[in-house]
């Protein structure tokens, strides 16, 4: 029954497909979400302090407040990260499903031992699987390169509140290393070691190219050209505009914003080109090409001349089949004694 189902077009039986998903994509990815944990609400592992001239104008930007207190609060910031491109590859997966877009269909149904897998249902997980999975690591990228470089937000010493003259500054030269050189609240200072590079702006642009890359490659618009365009032009306004932002709150440096705009853009690519496919489903092997006909030397082709067979030629085929006689194709270039 199993090599029936095989032989079938379009049919394939894996038994491998579910073990593989329980006991490697699964476990990868709860060890991704486990990682981004840790970086984000422990102590596992501590920012490196680094230390400040005195009376750096670089980082004596005024404090802006909690990061709740932005025009582009946290909260509003990951809803939108995660919900647009969530809502955009479910509506698009649903509408090419029941148009029956060509080149977003899957041609293979993949059957397991215990399970039938629906294509439709096979996309919208892989799709929404490796996004969730480049959000995660885009989040442990942003915060590894943070704690790894410990670099001060332009309102750092706003935060830390050093006391210049128990540190005894008398110049603006004067390098600062006492690791408890800040009097300020200790949370507030450790958030404003955090700078480079910017999560939000690196979430943001991850979230925009993988929806755009979506849009683009799988989005099928008959007698329109602007509504492809429109759509991932605003979705990069938006993510840029985030980064704008934080600049302009004095919550990171602009290093810190295009850093974390490679980093989410470099993520999105990689994975929808090297993982996915660019969306498009598997296709099978190229055929063999066809063999064809010899061509001479110099790239003519060659023409058959009709063959007169004498009488002896006659005679000896008849007493010696294997000794039958064939006409050689005619090349115009070679020469032939008639």
């Amino acid at each position: 029954m199993m090599a029936a189902e095989e032989e079938k077009p379009g049919l394939k039986s894996s038994s491998s497909i579910v073990p593989c998903f329980l006991f490697v994509e699964l476990v990868i990815m709860a060890g991704t979400v486990l990682l981004a944990y840790y970086f984000e609400y422990t102590d596992t592992f501590p920012v490196h302090i680094q230390g400040f001239f005195c009376y750096d104008k670089t980082f004596s930007k005024p404090y802006p407040g909690p990061d709740e207190t932005s025009k582009i609060p946290p909260l509003l910031v990951y809803s939108l990260v995660t919900g647009i491109p969530c809502f955009t590859i479910l509506v698009g997966e649903l509408v090419a499903f029941f148009l029956k877009a060509e080149g977003t269909q899957e041609k293979t149904i993949v059957t397991a031992d215990c399970c039938y897998f629906n294509p439709l249902l096979r996309r919208i997980v892989r799709f929404l699987g490796v996004f969730s999975f480049g959000l995660f690591t885009t989040t442990i990228f942003a915060n590894a390169g943070q704690a790894v470089t410990g670099n001060q937000t332009p309102h750092f010493l706003s935060a830390c509140r050093p006391n210049y003259t128990a540190l005894g500054c008398t110049s603006n030269m004067q390098y600062i290393t006492q690791p408890r050189a800040c009097t300020g609240n200790p949370l507030v200072v450790a958030s404003a070691r955090k700078s480079f590079p910017s999560k939000d702006a690196a979430l943001s642009v991850y979230s925009a190219v993988y929806t755009v890359m979506y849009v683009t490659l799988v989005f099928r618009t008959k007698g329109t050209r602007l509504t492809k365009p429109t759509v991932s032009l605003t979705l990069l306004c938006l993510a840029m505009l985030v980064g704008v932002v934080k600049v302009a709150e004095y919550r990171n440096h602009w290093a810190d914003v295009l850093a974390g705009f490679f980093t989410g853009g470099a993520i999105a690519v990689f994975l929808v080109t090297c993982v996915i496919n660019n969306f498009q489903q598997t296709r099978p092997p190229p055929l063999p090409p066809r063999p064809q006909r010899p061509e001479s030397v110099l790239g003519m082709p060659m023409v058959a001349l009709p063959c007169v067979e004498s009488p002896l030629e006659k005679l000896s085929g008849t007493q010696h089949p294997a000794l039958s006689s064939s006409c050689p194709p005619y090349n115009p270039y070679v020469h032939h004694p008639f």
